[in-house]
């Protein structure tokens, strides 16, 4: 968008589930960087996206990965706490940024920096491609991690997402620390009849 700026990639994973944080990521890519697999993380399969995040990793001029919680969700809504995680991400970087690439239609500005919303930028940025495949694998890992704690909802499948079988453990075993409890699919609500 601006080759003679210093861009970082913003994008967020997680931001439909009913459990589990969202995961904010912030990634500065070499100029010259490419790969094959790099698109939309929503387009690539989860075995793209675990080999592409070593080479990301290394490759980057900068990244860093932020996750805001359950509760801090709660506290600002989802959308804020994704503004606020990629905000968080950007201020880790260790090498700042002179623009930024917001994956979506909605920022807040901060500390000064220029920055455009993308809406689909996963799809037409690979810095913002970047930070969907970081955001995405480093949130399912820690899904995973807590499907260990908490196995009975199946986190390691649906990664905290609305499906059946998540709704019916709810049901069956009511809420989580780790539940968003201002998410409440119709599924869920009491029946007024």
């Amino acid at each position: 968008m601006h080759p003679d700026l210093l861009e970082a990639g913003l994008d967020e994973a997680g931001r439909g589930p009913l459990a589990g944080p969202v995961f904010a990521a912030a990634v500065i890519l070499p100029e010259d960087f490419h790969h094959p697999l790099l698109n939309d993380s929503k387009q690539m399969s989860a075995r793209a996206r675990e080999l592409l995040r070593p080479i990301i990793e290394k490759e980057a001029v900068s990244w860093a990965v932020v996750q805001v919680s359950a509760e801090e969700i709660d506290r600002m809504n989802i959308l804020w706490a994704s503004v606020y995680g990629m905000q968080e991400a950007v201020r880790k970087l260790s090498v700042k940024p002179e623009f930024l690439l917001v994956d979506g239609n909605r920022f807040k500005p901060f500390d000064g920096y220029a920055y455009t919303t993308v809406v689909h930028g996963d799809a037409t940025y690979a810095s913002i491609a970047a930070a969907s495949v970081l955001a995405k694998t480093w949130r399912d890992e820690h899904m995973r991690a807590l499907a260990a704690k908490y196995p009975q909802y199946g986190w390691d499948k649906n990664m905290g997402y609305p499906t059946p079988g998540h709704i019916a453990a709810i049901r069956k075993y009511g809420y989580t620390p780790e539940h968003r409890m201002s998410f409440h699919p119709r599924e869920l609500e009491p029946s007024l009849f």
